[in-house]
């Protein structure tokens, strides 16, 4: 506890003013590197490696963006890393199709039509997975500490628009309350009068769909950038919020 308080003051000290965010981006190279690794699968190389600098813009953004109700502060920055790397590899795999999709490999024989179809090509596909198995595993870990199992959300996830929408606004003013979402975490119990009272939605109706609510919520205030954008392409209408 004691160290994460530390990283916490260097944090915001570092917000205020870029030497500090220097100082601190130099401390954390370790970690930073590491997380490129983890992505890479091999110790990223200075000078040469892309990925890097798209890490330690990300810990840099990570600075900037965090809050304490986003949860641990180097748990936050490694999930920002991944998700922009990830973006950066799909973006290279987009526009790196200078080559004929007929010409052939040199070595395998194969032209990149034929190897388009084999995910095991694809450093990204392996990485994505592996991002999102962890952000899935901590998500599990942090429901647990408030009663709730991944089951339990796909079994109290709402069934009709009315009662979808009756859930976005509330969680649209928990959003809004930052009060409320310390009170959420600290108790870890979901604070319905006051989501029923402020977002106009019938306390029963929440309720119902407490489990649902809880794992929205955990979802949105703790950096789950994979889990959030997947949830963006599922529900129509835009964010779930």
């Amino acid at each position: 506890m004691h160290l994460e308080n530390d990283i916490l003051h260097e944090v915001e000290a570092a917000k205020e003013s870029d030497r500090a965010a220097d100082r601190l981006i130099q401390a954390y190279l370790p970690f930073i590197k590491a997380e490129t690794a983890k992505f890479l699968r091999r110790p990223p190389i200075e000078g040469q490696d892309d990925e890097l600098s798209i890490a330690l813009m990300a810990f840099h953004e990570a600075i900037h963006g965090y809050s304490r109700l986003r949860g641990a502060f180097l748990r936050y920055a490694a999930m920002l890393i991944r998700s922009r790397l990830i973006d950066y590899s799909r973006r290279e795999k987009k526009h790196s199709g200078v080559l004929s999709i007929d010409a052939k490999d040199r070595e395998e024989e194969q032209s990149l039509a034929e190897t388009l179809s084999s995910p095991e090509d694809f450093a990204e596909s392996g990485a994505l997975r592996e991002a999102t198995r962890q952000e899935i595993e901590e998500l599990r870990q942090q429901m647990e500490d408030f009663g709730v199992s991944l089951s339990d959300v796909a079994d109290n996830c709402p069934k009709q628009r009315r009662t979808l929408d009756a859930c976005r606004k509330a969680l649209s003013y928990a959003h809004d309350h930052s009060e409320l979402m310390e009170e959420f975490l600290r108790t870890k119990r979901l604070p319905l009068t006051a989501l029923s009272e402020g977002s106009g939605a019938e306390r029963k109706t929440l309720e119902r769909h407490r489990k649902y609510l809880v794992a929205l919520l955990l979802i949105h205030t703790n950096g789950y950038e994979i889990i959030r954008g997947h949830i963006k392409q599922v529900l129509k209408g835009g964010e779930a919020q």
